[in-house]
């Protein structure tokens, strides 16, 4: 059982066999692009303050893209799908960490000083 799904996996078109060439990134572009997505994992312990809105951006925005690419090419590239969606959804988090770091640190600033 184990070894036949092992099997059907590394024959896939987007699996590792066929992606040996370097003409193919259906399997290790996105493998290699995980480094991404654990990277900005391991910046959730960063100060919000240190969060940058363009390089979020960029981040949740190429997760949202590339997800919906991974879907209508063929053959669908789940690895890529699920690296993408990671990546949008930190992304997405990093962002609501900065926006809400920025916008209610200046609210609690403003009623400070009116008291």
């Amino acid at each position: 059982m184990a070894a036949s799904k092992l099997q059907a996996f590394w024959n896939h078109p987007a699996g590792p066999k066929t992606s040996l060439s370097l003409l193919s990134f259906h399997f290790w572009a996105p493998t290699f692009k995980w480094g991404v997505s654990i990277a900005n994992i391991y910046d959730f312990w960063t100060p919000a303050e240190q969060l940058s809105y363009p390089q979020q951006t960029a981040i949740a925005g190429s997760g949202i893209i590339w997800s919906r690419y991974s879907t209508i090419i063929t053959p669908k590239n789940w690895n890529l799908f699920s690296v993408s969606v990671g990546m949008a959804a930190t992304g997405m988090y990093q962002l609501g960490r900065k926006i809400q770091h920025d916008v209610f640190s200046k609210q609690e600033a403003a009623m400070a000083k009116e008291c």
